[in-house]
């Protein structure tokens, strides 16, 4: 069985699996010859390094190095198994979460751009005691959750469907999000991007928060609805990882709202993620060598 890894750094960080022969391919030049089982493609999956897999013969299974897969599947062959990376970057992107938060309720952005003005004078909201939403409760979700209740945070977890949880005791279903969120200090947005999460929060459920809360995006971008942040941009705080446009231009109304804290999606890329994405790449390799299934199996 032949597998293709989109650089020699990953490859070798998932060293030998029996009965797996590896070959390296950035997408430039020729691709390799024969039959490719498997292929990881680049952590940062565009539109044009998807459509590299037509040129690989014989593809069945695409590992992506992402936990979203948002316009992956319409690119791939009918037949093609798509798995993502799920698990990767939970605690890249759950540190990068409690940054933002940390950072936004004690007025860092402000102090850095207030650089050689000592002001002490204004009370800041503290992470401890603070009612924090942690909207999309899967994985990621937990891992953030593992952080926020030790920091004395009061947390309350949003999935899909209401369900018992040995963590946070209950999750809330969706259902209920409208009547939550006038009771939140902290929502930190993290559902997947999909017909039903797009603009979820958008004009009327920011307008729901109450005056100063704050609003943390390390989802998908067009999860929070643009137009409605720069309308809310000072009476809520926003701290956002992603964004819709993405990459935010220069020049673009939110780079200058009030209030608002950008990174440019930078959540996942951390040290954490080469053991953790070539752990799940050497197993998978094993898993389809010996013929077990799949894990992080989304379409196929």
């Amino acid at each position: 069985m032949k597998a293709v890894i989109s650089s020699r750094t990953l490859a070798d960080a998932v060293g030998p699996v029996d009965g797996v022969e590896v070959a390296v391919w950035n997408g430039d030049g020729p691709p390799p010859e024969g039959d490719v089982d498997l292929w990881v493609p680049h952590y940062a999956t565009s539109a044009g390094v998807l459509d590299q897999a037509g040129r690989l013969q014989g593809l069945k299974v695409v590992q992506l190095q992402s936990a979203g897969y948002d316009g992956v599947l319409e690119r791939l062959r009918v037949g093609v198994t798509l798995c993502n990376a799920s698990g990767v970057h939970d605690d890249a992107t759950a540190e990068h979460a409690v940054g933002l938060v940390l950072a936004s309720l004690r007025g860092i952005p402000e102090a850095v751009r207030s650089h050689g003005h000592w002001e002490t004078d204004k009370m800041r909201r503290s992470l401890a005691d603070s009612r924090v939403m942690v909207l999309g409760y899967g994985s990621i979700g937990r891992a953030l959750a593992e952080r926020l209740l030790p920091m004395k945070a009061v947390v309350t977890a949003v999935a899909t469907r209401e369900r018992d949880d040995d963590l946070v005791g209950r999750v809330r279903g969706i259902d209920e999000l409208h009547s939550l969120l006038p009771d939140q200090d902290v929502v930190v947005a993290l559902v997947p991007l999909s017909d039903a999460t797009r603009g979820l929060l958008g004009a009327e459920t920011l307008a729901l928060l109450p005056d100063g809360a704050l609003v943390v995006n390390v989802a998908r971008g067009p999860v929070v609805d643009t137009e409605a942040v720069l309308r809310e941009a000072g009476r809520l705080r926003f701290a956002l990882d992603v964004t819709d446009p993405e990459p935010l231009p220069d020049g673009h109304p939110l780079w200058d709202a009030p209030g608002v804290l950008i990174t440019p999606h930078i959540a996942g890329g951390t040290t954490a993620m080469l053991p953790r994405i070539a752990a799940l790449v050497r197993d998978q390799l094993r898993r389809r060598a010996t013929g077990e299934p799949l894990v992080n199996v989304v379409s196929g």
